[in-house]
């Protein structure tokens, strides 16, 4: 029988506070090998300080912080070798070229000679450099900064990549360009912790993501399963084609079936289809069901699928919720 990996992070209690100020609020946190774990909260909220205790930058006021299995308090020298760290602004040495500036810091972490100049080409193919190998580091543009600076991150091959708004300040196509590196280096067996503001994007990369608001982490997980944990059922779209009179059929028909709520009358689907939206608690076969009942019934329908919330809106539900649940 196989054992299951050991996560890569793990928190249990976590607290850190400033003076009377908590910026990490008895935080438990696990992510496990090969996430790209995303961390969604609004300024304030605790990101840069979780990620800076869990890079050895910071020392716990309470509870415990494991890398890979070592304790950030016990042995950060040995922590600091499985992690990558990128900090939100990364100062770079504007009169190195490139490559000197990727085999400075691989000097730094005792990568031997023979070892540097393979893994520099690598790495520089990796973050979609190697054309500029041979320019000064200050010809570059923001986003291929952002990218060295990744590179710089990944001279000792870590197990673990802290990422704290690696996009911040790009543009459309950089950001683009940052997210497909990322996905790469996923498959390349690392683990990834990752903050940004931009939460579809962070939808688009991540395996899971924790949401966090005045240092607590209010739920984790996948996207999918979050939003299971927000609502006792789904919510289902059914896209059809008819006449005023026909809709209104189709609703009282809905309406009266099983599992179904209130029916909503939606928006205008595509191909001029008139969408309703219903909350449902029964289970796919339920779906299926109700799908071949509808269409028995005579409904042209055009569209039948369960409706999944974006990333932003799970984010105002669960900030919402638990500034309701505080003032209850």
């Amino acid at each position: 029988m196989s054992m299951a990996l050991p996560p890569v992070i793990e928190t249990r209690g976590l607290v850190k506070r400033y003076g009377d100020q908590i910026a990490v609020a008895g935080v438990d946190l696990v992510v496990g090998p090969a996430e790209i774990f995303g961390l969604v909260g609004p300024n304030g909220a605790g990101k840069t300080t979780m990620m800076k205790v869990l890079a050895t930058l910071l020392a716990p006021t309470a509870g415990e912080a494991r890398v890979c299995g070592i304790s950030v308090m016990e042995d950060p020298i040995e922590v600091r070798r499985r992690i990558g760290y990128m900090p939100d602004f990364y100062g770079v040495y504007d009169d190195l070229r490139v490559w000197e500036y990727l085999d400075f810091f691989a000097r730094c972490y005792g990568v031997s000679a023979e070892r540097r100049a393979g893994m520099i080409g690598e790495l520089l193919e990796i973050v979609g450099l190697a054309d500029k190998r041979g320019a000064y580091v200050e010809s570059l543009s923001r986003g291929m900064r952002q990218r060295l600076c990744l590179a710089h991150s990944l001279v000792h091959d870590p197990a673990l990549l802290i990422l704290d708004e690696p996009a911040s300040g790009l543009d459309p196509r950089a950001r683009v360009e940052m997210r497909e590196i990322l996905r790469e280096l996923r498959g390349m067996g690392k683990t990834i912790l990752v903050s940004s503001h931009i939460l579809p994007e962070l939808a688009e990369m991540c395996t899971s993501v924790g949401i966090i608001d005045r240092g607590q982490l209010l739920r984790a997980g996948s996207i999918r399963d979050i939003e299971v944990s927000l609502r006792a059922g789904a919510v289902l779209q059914v896209d059809l084609l008819g006449d005023e009179t026909t809709i209104a059929g189709a609703e009282t028909w809905l309406s009266n079936a099983p599992h179904v709520g209130d029916v909503l009358h939606g928006d205008v689907a595509a191909g001029l289809a008139t969408r309703l939206e219903i909350p449902f608690d029964g289970d796919a076969n339920d779906q299926a069901e109700l799908l071949r009942s509808l269409i028995a019934a005579g409904y042209r329908v055009t569209g039948f699928h369960q409706a999944t919330s974006d990333l932003e809106e799970i984010f105002l539900k669960v900030t919402g919720q638990d500034e309701e649940e505080g003032a209850a």
